[in-house]
């Protein structure tokens, strides 16, 4: 388990960031339009900055996600319902504190988060996975906050390990999508593609990485762009 200072730092980079609207809305897997409606709706706020340049942190993305999937309608249901989401979020943040649960550390090989939400917007933290009450209730009507993310023709990605060798972690690189054990950012690679265009050239400026992990940054930040 990690040192409680050490997740503290972790719980307040979450709502540090930062990530500017369209950064938001490729990362949370919600269309920018919605991103900045709901800022003026005052519904998500950006958590960083709501001045000119709004910037919002990694626990707003999750908020994005918490809204979108609520709205709209579940396989099990036809219904719609309104959330005010942020406090909920907190709420779930303080608990993964309380339970000492560090989603965000490189060592962990969890294949899913502990951080779910169900059709009412109530987030359930859960050591072991998936609620127990998921397997009645049926699995469209949890979400988990933290995986991939999918509403309709809608995606975001994995907001711990968007691809296998990438990770995100608050605190670290400001949210940022970065090569694991690095700081490398998603970006960076992607930008030096754009002016060496081979892989191999550029995994040879970075040593003790492999091609495969400069492919998986570049092509996570091509899906991000499409």
């Amino acid at each position: 388990m990690e040192d409680r200072g050490v997740l503290s730092a972790r719980i307040r980079a979450a709502f540090d960031g930062c990530y500017e609207a369209q950064r938001a809305a490729a990362l949370s897997g919600v269309p920018v339009s919605t991103v900045y409606l709901w800022a003026r709706q005052q519904l998500v706020e950006p958590s960083v900055s709501r001045r000119r340049v709004k910037l919002w942190s990694y626990a707003d993305l999750m908020a994005l996600r918490v809204v979108y999937w609520l709205r709209h309608p579940k396989q099990s249901q036809n219904r719609r319902i309104a959330a005010s989401p942020m406090p909920r979020v907190r709420e779930a943040l303080a608990e993964l504190e309380n339970l000492g649960l560090d989603i965000w550390d490189d060592r962990s090989g969890a294949a899913y988060s502990p951080l779910h939400v169900d059709a009412a917007g109530k987030i359930w933290v859960h050591a072991d996975g998936i609620p127990a009450t998921s397997r009645q209730q049926g699995i469209a009507d949890f979400l988990d906050l933290l995986g991939p993310f999918a509403v309709g023709q809608l995606k975001g990605p994995d907001l711990l390990r968007p691809r296998p060798s990438l990770r995100i972690i608050p605190g670290k690189l400001s949210g940022e999508p970065h090569l694991a054990g690095s700081r490398i950012t998603t970006q960076a690679a992607a930008a030096l593609y754009e002016h060496i265009p081979d892989v191999a050239q550029i995994a040879d400026l970075y040593a003790g990485f492999e091609v495969g992990i400069f492919e998986e940054a570049i092509q996570f930040e091509h899906s991000l762009a499409a």
